[in-house]
């Protein structure tokens, strides 16, 4: 291989792009390496500049430059990524726990309710109830039971209403439903009269809703009320 040999052949166009095959290239390349005079006079250095010229023009990047890198594939982004994973799935099994020891909590609600002795009643109370007409009431109206347990005759003043007969529902604050009484009618004074005994309930807060039935035992919101108990 000469210098004759290398012009009339384009052998350094081919070899620029790569259309030499693996024994040329390598021929061409040992000729580089022991005549380096000869690519000056062949012009290389002006061609690979017309080279790299273009490649500029057309918006190509020289073939040494560093590949972008998209940025999800970027190692900080990635990580970031997989750190919010791990986060998420700490908080969505700190979630599940939570749901199931509330479950748990509940259960033994359940079984203490269900379980929970009745004791006789000492005493009886009358308690005359108004109950508010605007909506739930935040504080307990009256407080029943203690250190003695008392039969409490809750009567709800409910002598305004349109209604005759009435939907009582008890729920625990903050923990769930108790009961709910239905068909009750009140009576000549227009009071509806519950009586209940301040063992059969745990201590703690209990909302009152009072709903008159319609013609077709539909419940309509009449009244609410709140009271106590104490162990």
């Amino acid at each position: 291989m000469d210098a004759t040999f290398i012009e009339q052949n384009q052998i350094i166009e081919r070899y620029l792009a790569g259309r030499l095959p693996l024994k040329g290239a390598q021929d061409f390349e040992r000729f580089c390496k022991e005549h380096p005079e000869t690519l000056t006079k062949l012009g290389m250095a002006e061609r690979i500049h017309m080279g790299l010229r273009l490649m500029d023009a057309s918006g190509q990047p020289e073939p040494w430059a560093e590949k972008k890198i998209p940025f999800y594939q970027k190692p900080a982004v990635i990580a970031g990524l997989a750190g919010l994973a791990g986060t998420m799935l700490i908080a969505a099994l700190m979630l599940l726990v939570s749901n199931n020891s509330k479950a748990r909590e509940i259960t033994v609600l359940q079984d203490e309710l269900r379980t929970q002795p009745l004791l006789p009643a000492r005493s009886t109370r009358a308690l005359v109830v108004k109950p508010s007409r605007t909506g739930p009431v935040a504080q307990s109206m009256v407080t029943i039971g203690g250190p003695d347990t008392e039969m409490a005759d809750f009567k709800f003043d409910v002598s305004w209403s349109n209604y005759s007969n009435f939907r009582v529902t008890f729920d625990r604050v903050d923990q769930g439903r108790v009961t709910v009484l239905s068909n009750l009618s009140r009576d000549s004074n227009g009071h509806l009269r519950i009586a209940l005994n301040s063992s059969a309930v745990g201590p703690g807060q209990y909302a009152v809703t009072l709903e008159g039935l319609d013609w077709r035992g539909s419940p309509v919101p009449q009244a609410w009320a709140s009271f106590s108990v104490s162990h």
